[in-house]
């Protein structure tokens, strides 16, 4: 026997899929296939999920392991069965940094929440009496990360979670079955949907971010906390596709000194050096009136097909699409007259909108109503799909835990 095979144990071997869910893909595992140290929050659950994604990897390639080397596909989620009353699904959503020893915790994965209800019907998570032969399965899911109520339409075809189809998302190659999604009172949290209480703020930046040093911005908890600046007030148009912003070193640190100001107004900060270790939240996304544009793909989109452009950042980059999680923030601004979204919208009272983003374009819907001078959103809704596209197990070294 080699001295290597004395000195390294054998891979484990950790049952798991790999799915896409509307614009970004993930590892799922069900918490009770995670070995005994990783079924519970802590440095020997992150050091298993860095090490299947591949990372930290300083050339950011991820080439050992799951991840695809962008935030859209630097993903994990755990579900459990819901011990919660009216829930079906426990979900656990953990983004990993690409080139840090680093799991962010702090938010959820709008996305890959249209996966959950799916892998929940085809893993035994879901009554069966719940699932219809044919038609749809409401699965209620609880989001752990945020502590809030999502709920997944499956539809379900001869007793199994129906994945083929026609639906279109700007963003993904192929058609697949629709899979509608609820976030139910989507606050982030337990704070207030605007942290400040203002539907736009003053946000004071370093001078060299911009002339005057101060940036208009709207402070959202809903979906996801997120930074809404206007475009021009940047020097942006809003129809700017991925490699405008992210071959573009001075304006990826510029966006990152926003977000950093931002989530310290926003109070999810104590201090400006903390947001290097929050990458996932908040986002910061910049809006702008509707203009017509080519799409990443080529496709055209026209200004008159859409309300507003929105251009976001995920993990310091731009996103090659939305996040559903921001795009739960925009239907929620967008349905509140006054925020720079809503304004950037044409203003008014909208209870949905269709934005155009890098990728194509996306409709959402929310529900606001003011209640004792608070707003509140009852809920936001949009549309995505999802689908397996491997399961079976993965591998880690055993020195991984």
């Amino acid at each position: 026997m080699s001295q290597a095979a004395q000195t390294h144990g054998a891979q484990l071997r950790i049952p798991a899929t790999y799915l896409r869910g509307g614009t970004s893909k993930g590892v799922f595992f069900r918490l009770d296939d995670l070995p005994e140290a990783a079924r519970v929050p802590g440095e020997a659950r992150d050091r298993l999920l860095l090490r299947v994604i591949g990372s930290p990897d300083p050339y950011q390639k991820q080439i050992d392991g799951m991840g695809g080397a962008t935030s859209s596909t630097s993903k994990t989620v755990i579900l459990s069965k819901s011990e919660r009353p009216d829930h079906d699904v426990d979900y656990l959503f953990g983004q990993v940094a690409i080139d840090k020893a680093f799991v962010d915790w702090s938010g959820n994965c709008g996305n890959l929440s249209a996966a959950v209800g799916p892998f929940a019907v085809a893993n035994g998570l879901v009554d069966p009496a719940r699932i219809p032969d044919n038609g749809v399965a409401e699965v209620r899911i609880w989001q752990a990360n945020i502590g809030k109520t999502i709920v997944c339409q499956v539809p379900i075809t001869n007793g199994r979670v129906q994945e083929s189809g026609d639906f279109a998302l700007d963003g993904v190659t192929f058609p697949a079955a629709e899979v509608p999604v609820a976030f139910k009172d989507p606050a982030d949290g337990e704070g207030a949907i605007f942290p400040t209480g203002n539907l736009v703020d003053d946000l004071e930046v370093p001078a060299e971010v911009v002339e005057g040093g101060v940036l208009k911005a709207t402070l959202i908890n809903a979906g996801i906390p997120t930074i809404f600046i206007n475009a021009a007030d940047i020097g942006y148009a809003g129809t700017e596709l991925q490699e405008a912003i992210n071959g573009d070193a001075e304006a990826l640190e510029r966006f990152e000194t926003i977000r950093a100001h931002g989530a310290l107004k926003m109070g999810l900060i104590a201090d400006l050096s903390e947001a290097a270790n929050r990458q996932h939240t908040p986002k910061v996304a910049f809006v702008a009136p509707p203009a017509s544009y080519t799409a990443s793909s080529g496709k055209a989109v026209k200004a008159e097909e859409i309300d507003l452009l929105v251009r976001a950042l995920s993990m310091g980059k731009l996103h090659h699409a939305m996040m559903g999680t921001a795009a739960v923030a925009i239907a929620s601004a967008a349905a509140i007259e006054g925020t720079l979204v809503n304004r950037a919208a044409g203003g008014g009272q909208r209870n949905a909108v269709t934005f155009g983003h890098p990728s194509g374009t996306l409709r959402v819907g929310a529900e606001a109503s003011l209640e004792d001078g608070r707003w509140v959103i009852d809920q936001a809704v949009m549309s995505r799909s999802a689908r397996v596209l491997m399961e079976g197990w993965v591998r880690v070294p055993a020195d991984t835990l």
